[in-house]
C-alpha cells in the first residue's frame, strides 16, 4: 500500500499543480485589460455591425449570405463568420496564446513560478489549458452576440441557402450554430500557433503578431489560386468548410479534412511548444 501511495503521489501533485497554474491564470485574465477589451468587442462588435448596416441601404455582395443582411437576421452570424476567418479569429486567439509565456520572459518571472511543488509540466498545461479556454469562450461569445444582433435588430426570416431553397428559422439557427462549432478547430490550430510562437520567440510582439501574419498570407495564398494541394494544408481553409452545410445535399468532406489539418496543427504546435520549454535554460531569466 505504500509502495502505491508513493507513485500516485507525484501524478496527484502533478494534476493538482497544473489545476493551480490553471486556475490562476484565468483570475489573472480576468484583470487585464487586453481580455477585457476582446471579450467586450466580440460581445459588442456583431451590434454594431449590423446598426451600421442598417444605417444604409448597400449589403456587402462579395461575401455569402451577404445580399441578405437586410432580410434575414440568420444572415448577419454567417456574414461575420466570413469575415471572423479571415483575420479577426486568429488575432483573437494570439492575444493571451502568443503572450502567456513570453510575458514571464518579459518580466522575469521563471524562477518565481518555477518551485519545488509547480515544475514545467504544470506550468505548461495549466497555461496552455487557460489560452485553449480563453479561445473557446471568445468564439462561443462571438458566435451567440453575432447570432442575438441578427435575430434582435433583423428578424427571424427564413434564409435563403446556397441551393436556392428557403431553410426555416429553426433548421437556421441550427446550421448558423453549427457553422460556428466547425471553426473551433482551426481556432485551437491557431491558439498552438500562437503557444509556440510565444515560447520559442520569447516576445508577446512576435507571439502575439506573428499568427496574425501568418493567417493573414493563408488567406493571400488562397486567393491567388495557390494549388489545391497547397490550400489543403492551410490552416485558414477550414474556417471555410462551413459552407457545404448549406446546400440542398450537405457535404462534409471539406469539414472532416479540415478538422484533421486544424489537429495536426495544433498537436504538433503544442508539442513543440512542450519540448522547447522542457530543454530551456531558465537560470538566468
Amino acid at each position: 500500500m505504500t509502495a502505491v501511495a508513493e507513485r500516485t503521489e507525484p501524478r496527484q501533485a502533478a494534476r493538482t499543480g497544473a489545476w493551480v497554474v490553471y486556475r490562476w491564470e484565468l483570475i489573472k485574465l480576468t484583470r487585464q485589460v487586453k481580455a477585457q477589451v476582446v471579450v467586450g468587442l466580440c460581445v459588442l462588435a456583431p451590434f454594431l455591425f449590423v446598426a451600421a448596416l442598417n444605417a444604409q441601404s448597400n449589403v456587402p455582395q462579395d461575401t455569402l449570405f451577404g445580399r441578405w443582411v437586410h432580410d434575414s437576421g440568420f444572415s448577419i452570424p454567417l456574414v461575420v463568420l466570413g469575415f471572423a476567418g479571415q483575420w479577426a479569429l486568429p488575432a483573437v486567439t494570439s492575444v493571451v496564446a502568443g503572450d502567456i509565456f513570453a510575458c514571464e520572459d518579459r518580466y522575469g518571472t521563471w524562477k518565481t513560478i518555477l518551485t519545488r511543488s509547480c515544475g514545467r509540466s504544470q506550468i505548461f498545461t495549466g497555461k496552455t489549458f487557460a489560452a485553449i479556454t480563453f479561445s473557446v469562450v471568445t468564439t462561443v461569445l462571438l458566435a451567440l452576440s453575432s447570432l442575438a444582433a441578427g435575430v434582435l435588430l433583423v428578424g427571424r426570416q427564413p434564409l435563403i441557402g446556397l441551393s436556392g431553397t428557403l431553410l426555416t428559422p429553426g433548421h437556421s439557427a441550427v446550421l448558423v450554430l453549427t457553422s460556428w462549432a466547425t471553426v473551433l478547430l482551426p481556432v485551437l490550430g491557431f491558439t498552438g500557433l500562437g503557444l509556440l510562437l510565444s515560447v520559442a520567440s520569447r516576445s508577446s510582439a512576435v507571439g502575439v503578431g506573428a499568427p496574425v501574419v501568418i493567417g493573414l498570407v493563408m488567406q493571400l495564398a488562397s486567393l491567388v489560386n495557390a494549388p489545391s494541394a497547397v490550400r489543403m494544408l492551410l490552416l485558414t481553409t477550414p474556417f471555410g468548410a462551413w459552407h457545404g452545410l448549406f446546400t440542398v445535399r450537405p457535404f462534409y468532406g471539406p469539414l472532416v479534412q479540415g478538422a484533421i489539418v486544424s489537429l495536426v496543427y495544433f498537436v504538433l504546435c503544442v508539442g513543440g511548444a512542450y519540448a522547447l520549454l522542457r530543454r530551456r535554460d531558465i537560470t538566468g531569466s
